[in-house]
């Protein structure tokens, strides 16, 4: 039986692999897959590249289907909208520079991970907050 425990280790956990994700799959510096399978169209696609790319479909899948399922499309919407303000807010406060597009960059592939890491941890911090079970939450209570 799957441990039922929930805490900020826990979502801390979920935002650390949604990081290594979001950043192995694309960020400013010259060290990412997007990087590396630009780079490599004229040689041809490789092994390696292919099973990567396998492996950040299986992660991109696990996390998006996650938080489409917990959050749903509203869901989804208000938090992409809370983050976006957020950043909109820094801007304006001046705290980073309109300007800064690699600052502003790295600051949206995090928002990106924090949504994907709310997503995957929104039944648990649900069910904490109103005491309420998903559908999908149910297990066999009389073993």
């Amino acid at each position: 039986m799957a441990n039922k425990t929930f805490n900020s280790a826990s979502f801390f956990i979920r935002l650390f692999f949604a990081l290594i994700l979001v950043f192995a799959t694309y960020n400013p510096t010259d060290y990412s897959f997007y990087h590396w399978a630009s780079q490599s169209l004229e040689q041809g696609f490789q092994p390696l590249m292919i099973f990567c790319s396998v492996v950040l479909l299986i992660g991109w899948a696990i996390y998006i289907r996650a938080t489409i399922t917990s959050l749903g499309i509203i869901g989804l919407v208000l938090a992409f909208a809370f983050f976006g303000t957020l950043l909109w807010v820094v801007i304006d406060l001046g705290i980073v520079s309109a300007n800064s597009i690699e600052i502003i960059t790295y600051i949206i592939l995090v928002l990106v991970s924090c949504v994907l890491s709310i997503g995957m941890s929104w039944s648990h911090i649900r069910r904490r907050m109103s005491g309420q079970l998903d559908v999908n939450d149910t297990d066999s209570r009389d073993e």
